[in-house]
């Protein structure tokens, strides 16, 4: 096993149990580790500290897969780590879909699996779960008793560890789609093209808040933005929303929003699908003199690395200001962020910045995150890129 020297004291984050390695902590290597080998990580001074995958394109060198010298990084271990991960999701299933792996939080760093009622949907994100890919899809079906896993390992991300991207059917006979039931709607997963794994399952408990709220609400004008196939649209309208407009610039997910509605039977004068630019269309809406009782504005991820934060910014502000504007009195915004490299504290500021120069007072009702099976490990804050807040508007005194 090649041998990872820290330089001195840049253990510290290692012996709290944060998961990573970044290559200006290394002093050296001793050996010539292949890419995802598992490697000894040891201080300045000598003392073993983790074994980790080496990833040797990223600038995250290493991720840290055990703090014990004596575990056995083998097929055994991922079993393990695999089969507790499915039985803590096992309470808090909130329908059909689930995410059962949730990388670094349930210390697998860089392995994503949901299911989607009987279908497994696997991404190896990094070096380190590559390389055991086949160990990992027989402990996934074993722990799960299923029998068809898809691989969906084309995200963006694989990049950055020199891995090229990797879809399709991995094990047994996977459909390319699903049916879910979630908080009692019926949703299509398009597992071989869609978002993500083919669904957004970390907003699955915000979305039966919004359905809550339009039940104590029921008739209101809604506007929902960014909805790619509709789930946010369809939990307001079956908790007794009036009207939804939603707006997506993919024609294909509109597409996907109708054959849900369609499944769930609501009647077409409730909805409407627009396919447009979401920032060109607000600035419609408001020079036309539209207002909503509620707005949901779940934009993609504006900050997929650090230095694009202040772009982000930028960009959150204008769309938040917009959403602000085109708010009834009393009504409420449901704005999100899913860029890491914003915090929840800076996106509150950008949003307190954008109703200030909207001249528009609002509290903040809730606080929103990432559903129960996308758990947070203390120790890795990072893992808590999904923030939101409901904002009610005020009058002005």
């Amino acid at each position: 096993m090649a041998v990872v020297i820290l330089k001195p004291g840049k253990e510290k984050a290692l012996l709290r149990r944060h998961p990573w390695i970044f290559s200006g902590a290394i002093a050296k290597v001793e050996g010539a580790p292949a890419s995802g080998d598992t490697v000894q990580v040891r201080t300045s001074s000598g003392a073993f500290v983790a074994q980790a995958a080496w990833s040797p394109h990223s600038q995250i060198r290493a991720r840290a897969w055990s703090f014990d010298a004596r575990e056995r990084i083998d097929a055994r271990f991922f079993a393990g780590r695999i089969e507790a991960a499915v039985r803590r999701r096992a309470p808090h299933v909130p329908g059909t879909g689930v995410r059962l792996v949730h990388g670094e939080s349930d210390a697998l760093p860089g392995l994503i699996v949901d299911r989607y009622a009987d279908t497994l949907v696997v991404q190896f994100l990094a070096s380190g779960p590559e390389k055991w890919r086949a160990d990992i899809a027989d402990a996934l079906l074993a722990a799960t008793g299923l029998s068809d896993l898809y691989e969906r390992s084309d995200a963006d991300v694989r990049q950055l560890e020199g891995l090229a991207p990797r879809a399709g059917p991995m094990r047994g006979a996977p459909s390319a789609q699903a049916w879910i039931k979630e908080h009692g709607i019926r949703f299509q997963i398009d597992i071989a093209r869609g978002h993500k794994t083919g669904f957004y399952l970390d907003q699955s408990a915000n979305r039966k808040m919004v359905q809550d709220l339009a039940g104590r609400l029921p008739g209101m004008a809604a506007l929902n933005c960014f909805c790619y196939t509709g789930a946010f649209s369809l939990n307001l309208l079956a908790g007794g929303a009036g009207h939804v407009l939603s707006i997506d610039s993919s024609g294909p997910a509109l597409v996907g929003a109708e054959a849900n509605r369609a499944a769930n039977r609501i009647d077409t004068s409730r909805c409407e699908w627009r396919e447009a630019d979401v920032f060109e269309t607000l600035r419609q809406l408001r020079d036309a003199g539209r207002s909503f009782d509620l707005i949901i504005l779940d934009p993609p991820k504006f900050a997929p690395t650090p230095a694009s934060v202040e772009r982000a910014a930028r960009a959150y502000k204008d769309i938040n200001l917009l959403g602000l504007k085109l708010l009834r009195p009393g009504g409420r915004l449901v704005t999100f962020s899913c860029s890491g490299g914003v915090s929840a504290d800076l996106f509150q500021k950008i949003v307190a910045g954008a109703a200030a120069d909207a001249g528009i007072e609002a509290t903040i009702e809730h606080r929103l995150h990432a559903a129960v099976d996308h758990p947070v490990r203390l120790v890795f804050p990072e893992g808590e890129y999904l923030k939101g807040l409901v904002l009610q508007r005020m009058d002005r005194d």
